[in-house]
């Protein structure tokens, strides 16, 4: 009986990291407004290392269109430039020397569209994830029943790791209606 209920909680602890990776995913797609997480792929090279861009300046939104890139050493401020560009995020750095502003340009209708299906399909692999882990502890299970645990207590289970299952995939359509509606928002 404690087998079974550590492979829920184990199940649970999972299925909770499947949802907070997509979430994750979720902010990192813009939806016109400049946010600093934006910048959290770009990656420049840094002293012959390549090192994430929020490790070399202060990234901060000036307002809902303009990010603000203030570097901790003003000699890289090329670098980070480059990278951005390089970045293919398609933003437009300028540069005065002391900082970087990036004014975030409106969202065409064409590229909303192209973000809602970027988003089904971060949110189909979060699905895919929690219904794997489902798919392991049902293994877990089958493998205690053969250990002699009952055949109920396994179904019992396997009733409260569906229920468990639903819930997160429930709360990755509510994450992804959310994002959606926030997306097609002029």
């Amino acid at each position: 009986m404690e087998a079974i209920q550590q492979q829920l909680e184990r199940a649970d602890e999972h299925m909770q990291k499947a949802y907070a990776h997509t979430e994750q995913e979720f902010t990192r797609v813009r939806a016109g407004r400049a946010m600093p997480s934006m910048l959290d792929n770009v990656q420049m090279s840094y002293y012959g290392n390549m090192v994430p861009l929020k490790q070399v300046a202060a990234i901060t939104s000036a307002d809902a269109k303009t990010l603000v890139i203030r570097p901790w050493e003003k000699s890289s401020i090329g670098d980070i430039e480059r990278a951005i560009i390089n970045s293919n995020l398609g933003f437009n750095p300028q540069n005065d020397g002391e900082m970087i502003r990036i004014v975030i340009p409106p969202l065409t209708e064409e590229r909303r569209k192209e973000l809602v299906k970027q988003v089904k399909n971060e949110a189909e692999k979060g699905k895919v994830a929690i219904r794997n882990v489902r798919k392991d502890i049902k293994e877990a299970f089958k493998q205690l029943q053969k250990e002699g645990t009952s055949e109920d207590v396994v179904k019992r289970a396997e009733e409260k790791l569906q229920t468990t299952t639903d819930k997160y995939i429930q709360k990755i359509d509510q994450l992804l209606a959310h994002k959606e509606q926030e997306l097609m928002a002029v």
